[in-house]
């Protein structure tokens, strides 16, 4: 869930705080990551927690809750959420006086984002933030330091958290562990074992035709032109059919797509992972990294093509490398 919802009017006729006269509006802020769901017990930071703890606290203090805004499974971090992204425009728009949050770090882990809101864009829209349990207010100027060293300790765990990720992530990959969310095209997970990889016969008899035909001597360009002339469906298409993502793109074959599945050893039985490196835990741009670096471990899986037909792939591909035929 990651919209923001809005609720009843709160009347507390014995707590009714004004601000010129109007009662003060307030927006509530609840973030759930994935680690935070596995959290039990009273340390538990579940979105039901965190909505009516904020909710009883404006009730306390008189506020009436404009609307409670949620983004379940995303990292402080993350830029990108949707409800949050909502509840900063709205906030630019004026439309509350002040944005409740269970902890700072539930608002953002990312210090830039606490310079940015915090001690910037809300002293500008007149907007306080709160957060109920580490005692955050921006109305108190004498706690500026003390929310930029909690920013900092936030912005340590997402780092800590991040290699810690990785690293577990990789002696996954090491062990010969398919990690990736989706099967690679080709292939089924393995109902009893997620992290196996099974041949899906529909798609694996295409990888085998797509092989056959380079060998016959036909370069990717012909190859892309006949599977589409076939009304196959490409990978990303394939893959939505079979319950997957909706695809982007034009929904065609591609010289870079077949290209792709022509030099990844895994359709030779060799699982082959750890091509690409995200360039920080900040961001979602990723880089392609040597050869040399990636992991590949032999044997874990049935292969799709021989590993002969694979090596005959490469050397073709090489001598189309350099010019050749």
């Amino acid at each position: 869930m990651s919209v923001s919802q809005r609720e009843p009017f709160l009347y507390v006729p014995h707590i009714f705080r004004r601000r010129g006269g109007c009662r003060i509006k307030a927006a509530i802020y609840c973030r759930l990551s994935k680690e935070d769901a596995a959290k039990t017990g009273p340390e538990s930071e579940s979105i039901q927690n965190q909505r009516s703890m904020l909710l009883r606290y404006a009730a306390e203090h008189g506020y009436t809750v404009q609307e409670v805004y949620i983004d379940e499974d995303y990292s402080g971090a993350d830029r990108r959420r949707p409800a949050f992204n909502q509840m900063l425009a709205a906030a630019e728009r004026r439309e509350f006086d002040v944005i409740l949050a269970k902890t700072q770090s539930r608002f953002t882990r990312d210090m830039e984002l606490v310079e940015k809101y915090l001690h910037g864009k809300f002293a500008e829209w007149g907007i306080r933030f709160i957060a109920v349990v580490d005692h955050v207010d921006t109305q108190d100027r004498a706690g500026k330091k003390a929310r930029q060293i909690n920013g900092l300790i936030n912005e340590w765990y997402l780092e800590d958290l991040s290699d810690n990720v990785r690293s577990v992530l990789t002696h996954k990959r090491w062990q010969g562990d398919y990690i990736a969310t989706f099967a690679l095209y080709g292939y089924r997970k393995d109902p009893a074992d997620h992290s196996r990889l099974l041949p899906d016969p529909e798609a694996a008899a295409v990888v085998r035709h797509i092989y056959a035909l380079y060998l016959q001597g036909y370069g990717t360009a012909r190859i892309a032109h006949i599977l589409n002339a076939e009304g196959i469906p490409p990978p990303s298409v394939y893959r939505q059919q079979h319950g997957g993502p909706a695809h982007t793109g034009s929904g065609q074959w591609s010289r870079a797509t077949l290209h792709q599945m022509l030099t990844n050893r895994t359709y030779a039985g060799d699982l082959e992972q750890g091509r690409r490196r995200k360039v920080s835990y900040k961001s979602a741009r990723s880089v392609r990294l040597p050869r040399s670096q990636w992991i590949v471990v032999p044997g874990t899986h049935e292969g799709l093509v021989s590993r002969a037909d694979f090596a005959a792939v490469q050397a073709r591909l090489a001598r189309r490398g350099r010019g050749a035929l």
